[in-house]
Parts: C-alpha cells; sequence; structure tokens
C-alpha cells in the first residue's frame, strides 16, 4: 500500500485529502498542519512515506522551506507541492518537488494524480532497469 503524508494547515482541506486517500486505497501516515511540523514528523518516521503531498502557504514554514530541509535528510524523498500560487511551481520543481498541482482542483483529481505519479515511477524504475543511461522521467502531468 501507497504511504502518504500530507501537510495542509486548512483542517477541513487536510481531512478530505485524508478521506478521499484513504477511500482510493492510500495508506496515510500522518498529517501535519506546518512545515516545521512536517519536518520533525519526517525525522521521526521509521519508514519514510513513499510521497508528501505539501501545501506551500503554510504559517511558521512554508511547503519550500519545508522541503529543501526534508530533502536534505533524504534526497529521495517525493514531494509534491500544492498551491493557488502558480508563479512558485517552476522555483519548487527547480528545488526537488517530483510534481506541482495547482489549487483549487477536484477531489478526483488529487487521487488520479498520485494514481499517475506512482505509475509514472514503477515506469521510471522499469526503464532504468532495462537501461541505465537514459535519462530520468519528469512526474508533472
Amino acid at each position: 500500500m501507497i504511504k502518504i503524508f500530507i501537510v495542509e494547515d486548512d483542517l477541513q482541506l487536510r481531512l478530505l485529502y485524508e478521506k478521499i486517500l484513504r477511500q482510493e486505497g492510500f495508506d496515510i501516515v500522518d498529517t501535519a498542519i506546518n512545515g516545521f511540523e512536517a519536518i520533525e514528523k519526517f525525522h521521526d518516521f521509521v519508514v519514510k512515506p513513499d510521497i508528501i503531498l505539501m501545501d506551500y502557504m503554510m504559517p511558521i514554514k512554508n511547503g519550500l522551506e519545508a522541503m529543501k530541509e526534508i530533502l536534505a535528510v533524504d534526497d529521495k524523498t517525493k514531494i509534491v507541492i500544492m498551491s493557488a500560487d502558480r508563479d512558485i511551481k517552476k522555483q519548487v520543481l527547480g528545488n526537488g518537488a517530483i510534481g506541482f498541482i495547482s489549487k483549487p482542483f477536484s477531489f478526483r483529481y488529487i487521487s488520479n494524480y498520485v494514481k499517475k505519479l506512482i505509475k509514472s515511477q514503477k515506469e521510471r524504475k522499469d526503464l532504468i532497469r532495462k537501461n541505465p543511461f537514459k535519462p530520468s522521467l519528469n512526474y508533472c502531468f
């Protein structure tokens, strides 16, 4: 089962993401309400999540700052940033996010996005296994 860590300061959205993704068969390993808490919880995970879905605009520490700190600990962590601010897309992707979701979006979209991401990840692993000299695939849909 795919393990997802949700980082979102809006309680209603966080609960909706959890509900939708659980219904789709994903394992929500934990949630955090800001970037600072996300970093603390990430350090405490014995088994790291497969994907982190992280809001960009949050109090205390934003998604970009938190992402950079998490990637400094484990550069293989897969983080998708979610934001209504489309101007930050290039910046977050350039700093290590594997995807960007523009808000607002339908809840069906987030589930489908995660499924496509997982499928692309598997295809990428298969491609590298078959030919390790091919460039990596982009996870932005």
